[in-house]
């Protein structure tokens, strides 16, 4: 097939995206795919016109756009099949504040949160119990994140937030184990441990990218009561946003039980990514899973358009 990766944009996560791309696109030569790379970052005004001569186009995008929901739209409007959610999960589980209100509608235990906005006259202050997290509410990759053990912590660790150009989610900290689990079609993978490398406060951007970062252990070493309870909350999340195709939730786990911190709709394809390890312990190769992505948009776009 002819085949559109589009890929790079102009979020914080950029190089994370350009890194996954250069591997799935080995992956689709070697599927006997045609490949053309497009960068919405400077190609923007040819997404329409370059999806309107493909057959399908694959995403790796992180942030916005892409993970917004607007590329997808934009192939819609193109008529071209693509791999994962549509525009209304993309903009809904890209959001934490808004994915944080679906959990909550169909009883799935979240952290409690709240969101600071930085507009003016808006109270610095907030009521939950230290540790807090905060981080921005549309980012990814841990980037801006910050642990916020006293109340002198919290203005700076806003600012730093709303210096990204973002409002801010933040959520009590779960003490626990931290685990992330991802749906393929509507099955879910073997759960994986997160265990930050010595001396990290929390799994960031160094910890999910580095090559010395984070031990990542799948299946994870824990009660099979416990791995089977992350994995329903895993689908059911997926299937509350309206997910397609796949998604990976990530999760705390504590003494109340696991609880859901968020849902990404592109999770990440670079060679230290999550979803790439949890698809290879059930016998997926990176270009299975390609394979099989491509294999489940086509099918989506065949019942979104009656075709």
């Amino acid at each position: 097939m002819r085949m559109l990766l589009i890929a790079g944009g102009w979020s914080s996560e950029r190089e994370v995206s350009l890194s996954g791309a250069r591997k799935i696109e080995q992956a689709l030569l070697a599927l006997g795919h045609e490949v053309r790379f497009l960068d919405p970052a400077t190609q923007f005004a040819d997404i329409v016109p370059a999806a309107s001569q493909v057959d399908f186009a694959f995403i790796n995008l992180h942030g916005s756009p892409g993970e917004d929901g607007l590329i997808q739209a934009l192939l819609e409007m193109a008529n071209c099949p693509y791999q994962g959610a549509g525009p209304t999960a993309s903009f809904l589980a890209l959001n934490k504040a808004a994915t944080k209100s679906v959990y909550a509608r169909f009883g799935l235990a979240t952290p409690a949160w709240r969101l600071y906005c930085g507009i003016a006259g808006e109270e610095h202050a907030c009521d939950l119990p230290y540790p807090l997290f905060v981080k921005p509410n549309t980012g990814g990759s841990s980037l801006g994140m910050s642990l916020v053990r006293e109340s002198a912590e919290f203005g700076p660790a806003l600012d730093k937030v709303f210096a990204l150009g973002q409002e801010a989610l933040v959520e009590t900290c779960v003490s626990g184990v931290e685990l992330t689990c991802a749906v393929l079609d509507q099955t879910p993978l073997p759960v994986i441990m997160i265990r930050p490398k010595s001396g990290s406060a929390f799994f960031d951007y160094e910890n999910k990218y580095a090559a010395d970062g984070a031990e990542e252990i799948c299946p994870a070493p824990i009660d099979p009561k416990l791995a089977a309870e992350v994995q329903r909350m895993a689908l059911a999340a997926h299937r509350a946003l309206g997910i397609s195709g796949y998604s990976r939730s990530d999760f705390m786990a504590g003494e109340n039980g696991p609880q859901l911190l968020e849902t990404n709709t592109l999770p990440g394809m670079t060679p230290t990514s999550l979803l790439p390890r949890a698809a290879a312990t059930v016998g997926l190769s990176f270009e299975d899973l390609v394979s099989e992505l491509v294999r489940l948009g086509l099918k989506t776009h065949a019942q979104r358009t009656g075709s």
